[in-house]
């Protein structure tokens, strides 16, 4: 008789081990980060050509230069003074639209507005990230 009913006991438990487990195969499956696209276009070579700030607002501004790429590009150009930033150092952020870039046209320009900056102090600006606009986000 007890040989009749283990065999039962098993597959109970067996189904009631993949009603729990299989839920959770699935969470884990559907959270883990996408898989990076397939490397179709190089991003644009962007970079900052001149930082300044301006004398009647004080707000730093930085000329953007973007060559090469294919499509529209966000950029984030960040602004913190010359010292070497530390780990919680605080530091301002801008982003900047770079439409329309083909490999064969001249280089696309734009400018980034950043904080109001205190005097006696020199800003550094400097491209932080470049991201293809329409991407998906990881």
């Amino acid at each position: 008789m007890a040989l009749k009913w283990q065999g039962w006991v098993v597959g109970l438990v067996g189904l009631a081990g993949l009603l729990v487990f299989a839920p959770l195969g699935l969470y884990v499956w559907a959270s883990s980060p996408a898989r990076p696209a397939a490397a179709s276009v190089p991003p644009p070579e962007v970079r900052v050509t001149d930082c300044r700030i301006d004398p009647a607002s004080r707000r730093v501004l930085a000329a953007v230069e973007a060559r090469g790429g294919q499509g529209s590009y966000v950029a984030t150009v960040e602004f913190r003074d010359r010292r070497p930033s530390a780990a919680d150092a605080r530091t301002s952020r801008s982003l900047v639209r770079l439409p329309g870039l083909t490999p064969d046209t001249p280089p696309a320009r734009t400018e980034a507005i950043g904080p109001v900056w205190p005097p006696a102090t020199a800003p550094w600006c400097g491209v932080a990230e470049v991201v293809r606009e329409g991407a998906p986000q990881k």
